[in-house]
């Protein structure tokens, strides 16, 4: 059988927002974003990725030992310490918003911040990146 229920979550359809970075970006650079973004109200959260910074050199003639990366380290977003484990490619910002002029409206607000921050520019999309309902691959992991 065939469902024809619009994909959602708790009852709410959630969009999100994709933006991708043209380059990979510094702590501090993600930090003043973070904390820019940190008073929008509507966001739901924000999951961030890019070039991962391993704690341990992985391979090479230095294997096994510490990786002094300035780019790793604790920065502070709006009061809390959060590692930091990437240089930032990409954000992926999920939004609560009521209908189509709430989201513009948003999207407006988070436009504004990045232009502010990010001097290389960036390519920003509206969807659904992440899931939001569990697949099959999380009913074969139990």
């Amino acid at each position: 059988m065939v469902s024809t229920q619009s994909a959602d979550y708790a009852g709410v359809p959630l969009p999100e927002v994709a933006v991708i970075t043209n380059r990979l970006l510094s702590a501090e650079t993600t930090e003043i974003i973070l904390n820019r973004l940190d008073v929008i109200k509507g966001i739901r959260q924000i999951q961030m990725t890019g070039e991962s910074i391993p704690k341990t050199i992985n391979s090479g003639p230095g294997k096994g030992l510490p990786n002094n990366h300035t780019e790793r380290r604790i920065i502070n977003v709006n009061g809390r310490e959060v590692e930091l484990r990437y240089l930032v490619g990409a954000f992926y910002i999920e939004l609560e918003v009521e209908d189509e002029a709430a989201l513009d409206a948003k999207l407006e607000e988070i436009k504004g911040v990045l232009n502010e921050c990010i001097e290389f520019g960036y390519t920003l999309n509206v969807g659904r990146y992440s899931k939001y309902k569990p697949t099959l691959h999380d009913y074969r992991s139990e």
